[in-house]
Order: structure tokens, then C-alpha cells, then sequence
């Protein structure tokens, strides 16, 4: 193997690339999970995410459009998820996996005309003086917007959820919703709240896969995006820091896989493709081995449904 064609400095970039779309996808979970709510349809969201923004991209142009599009499809399918768990009462768990299927069967269907098309989008800040500096320059000041924007919201889902009396709200209703409910707050539409903002965070980590990250259609390009941003959630502790920290920990896993598979590395590329995800197993079963911890800083009322008294 000769590690002198790797350049650190690229697969650094690439790092940050691959981490994106998970942490606006975690950060989004994380709220939802912190007003009680458990949506396991993250990769759904997420799917139509992609096929929404690159779709909006391709026709109009306009990256605001598709980053905006790509939103909005993850909002209107976590509303359904919203209007299915919070006034219908169903089961959260099955809700959210059969909206992963629907989303992955819809977004497979309009993406039919899609499919191995390409974009050519150029987004990238070019800040003079600053961009071109070594190492520094592509590290710090050569990303596109939607990178500095990831950064940008894990330090407002920071200052939300500490900082703000909505946020502490959310907390309250995630933790004992019966206790929120009594003293006045407003549990469904808190959590419908929450839980929208959820799906426009997926729907911005789809939309960034399919028309920065990767600028084409490719069904099921998400592969398994949602679940590890489902991971990650736990693996931060509900803590958006640690989201952060999650992101590119195992966006690194990714970039990792595909490097290994570049060098030729003796080793079938279908394992090396299973990397990421055994990690996340790995990941979630030490999490789960101290359940004392586990449940002190999971919220409370996580999962459960919610019947107003009165």
C-alpha cells in the first residue's frame, strides 16, 4: 500500500463533507427526542430530502431553492408522522419506521427521471487571503455555506434548549409531560413543533447529500444516513455538543472505508462498506451496557404517548 498518494488535508475536507448531512440530521432528532418524541423515520425524511433538493436544483438553479425544497419535503413528511402520533395516537416506534418505508418508496418513484443525472454546482466560499492559505485556508475557509450552517445550528440548538424559556419548555414536556401539561404548558403543540423542526433538519441533511455533497441522484443514496444520525443522538447523550462530535467521529468512520478501499486494501470492499455501520452497533450496545446512565440522561418520557387529562 502506498499511503504517500493520501493527502491529510483532503480526506480532512472530506471529512467534514461526509459529517454534514449527519449532524443536521442529528441535530433535528435530538430536539424531537428531547420533547419526548421518538421518530425512528429520519432516513425517510432524509430520502426525500435528497430527491426534493436535488429535483428543485436541477430545474431551477437555484441552490437557496433546492436547500429550501429539500427542507420542506422533510417538514411535510414528519407533519404526518406529527398528525398520526400526536392526535391519532399511534405507536411511535411503528409510525416512524413505516414513514422511513414511505419515504424511501416515494422518493424512489419521483426520482424515476433522476436518475444518473448530475449537477454542477459551485458553492464554495472563496475568501481572499484566506482561502488560499496552506492547510488552514481549506480547512477553515474553502467549504460551502451549508458547512459553516451545520456549525452555526448545533450552536443554536445549544442555546435554545439551555438558554431560552421555549427551550426549556421543550425539556420540561420531554421529561414529564403529565407535570408540563398541569402547570399550563402546551404538550402537542410543543411536540408538533419540535417535531417539525426535526424534519426540516433531515430534509437539509438530504437535500446537502444530494446536491453538495454528492451532486446527483442515485436511489437510495441516503444508505443508512438516518439510523446513524439516530445513533449518534445517543451516542451525544441528547447533548448537541456531543452531536457534533458524533457527526464527524462517524463521518470519519466513512471516509475511512472508502480510503481503505482506494489503497487496496486486501479486504472485500463489501466489508469495508459495512464499517460505518458496525461501528454504530458497536457504539450502541457500550452505550446500552450502563443503563443507569443511559436512562439519566435520556428524557424522561421519551417514546410515551401523551393523553391530556382535561
Amino acid at each position: 500500500m502506498d499511503f504517500s498518494s493520501l493527502n491529510p488535508v483532503a480526506i480532512l475536507v472530506s471529512l467534514i463533507i461526509a459529517a454534514t448531512p449527519l449532524l443536521f440530521a442529528a441535530l433535528g432528532e435530538l430536539v424531537v427526542e428531547k420533547s419526548g418524541v421518538l421518530n425512528l423515520g429520519v432516513e425517510g425524511m432524509m430520502i426525500v430530502g435528497a430527491i426534493g433538493g436535488f429535483a428543485t436544483a436541477l430545474e431551477t438553479e437555484s441552490l437557496v431553492l433546492a436547500i429550501l425544497a429539500g427542507a420542506a419535503a422533510g417538514m411535510a413528511l414528519a407533519a404526518v408522522f406529527a398528525i398520526m402520533t400526536q392526535y391519532l395516537l399511534s405507536n411511535q416506534v411503528a409510525t416512524g419506521l413505516a414513514l422511513t418505508m414511505f419515504g424511501l418508496g416515494i422518493a424512489s418513484l419521483l426520482g424515476q427521471t433522476y436518475a444518473g443525472k448530475t449537477l454542477d454546482v459551485a458553492a464554495k466560499l472563496d475568501i481572499a487571503g484566506l482561502s488560499d492559505l496552506p492547510i488552514v485556508g481549506p480547512l477553515l475557509f474553502g467549504h460551502d455555506p451549508m458547512i459553516y450552517l451545520s456549525i452555526l445550528a448545533t450552536i443554536g440548538v445549544w442555546w435554545f434548549l439551555t438558554r431560552t424559556r421555549p427551550g426549556l419548555n421543550l425539556r420540561a414536556v420531554g421529561e414529564n409531560h403529565d407535570a408540563a401539561h398541569s402547570i399550563g404548558y402546551n404538550v402537542r403543540q410543543t411536540r408538533v413543533a419540535a417535531i417539525l423542526f426535526g424534519g426540516a433538519m433531515a430534509g437539509l441533511g438530504g437535500a446537502y447529500l444530494s446536491v453538495l455533497a454528492t451532486p446527483l441522484w442515485v436511489e437510495g443514496m441516503t444508505a443508512g444516513r438516518g439510523w446513524i444520525a439516530l445513533a449518534i443522538v445517543v451516542f451525544a447523550a441528547w447533548k448537541p455538543w456531543r452531536a457534533l462530535l458524533g457527526a464527524y467521529v462517524f463521518g470519519g468512520v466513512t471516509i475511512l472505508q472508502l480510503n481503505l478501499q482506494a489503497l487496496g486494501v486486501a479486504v472485500q470492499s463489501q466489508y469495508l462498506s459495512m464499517t460505518p455501520y458496525i461501528v454504530t452497533i458497536i457504539v450502541l450496545v457500550l452505550i446500552s451496557a450502563d443503563k443507569t446512565r443511559a436512562r439519566l440522561n435520556a428524557p424522561g418520557c421519551l417514546g410515551k404517548p401523551f393523553f391530556a387529562s382535561s
